[in-house]
């Protein structure tokens, strides 16, 4: 994998655990939204918990692809729950905000699984 690639995957991780660390410290702008939607508080640790994992995993697909594509499956396949639940909860003006995570994850595990 050539540096531009690594460059992509370390910033989709980051992006991604940024989006953990979101809900673990309850940021605002997060814990808002995902309140609005409905999503049990007790599941956003959980979530948080997730999100980290699959952050770290991207991470790990560096050095070990099939974790890294694993990791990104699961990742694409959270933000997809992400969008159904926002649009469960009618805020369709807010579906773009879950994309913002889902997109680098799967481009990361593209160029993961083409490494």
């Amino acid at each position: 994998m050539n540096t531009l690639n690594q460059i992509i995957v370390i910033a989709a991780a980051g992006w991604v655990g940024f989006s953990a660390y979101a809900i673990w410290a309850r940021l605002g702008f997060v814990v808002d939204n995902i309140e609005a939607y409905g999503v049990p508080e007790r599941w956003w640790p959980w979530l948080g918990t997730v999100k980290a994992l699959g952050a770290v995993g991207l991470l790990v697909g560096l050095a070990v692809p099939a974790v890294g594509v694993a990791a990104a499956v699961g990742l694409v396949l959270y933000f997809v729950g992400a969008v159904v639940t926002v649009l469960h909860a009618h805020a369709y003006s807010h579906v773009p905000f879950p994309l913002l995570y889902l997109t680098p994850a799967a481009v990361a595990g593209a160029l993961i699984a083409a490494a």
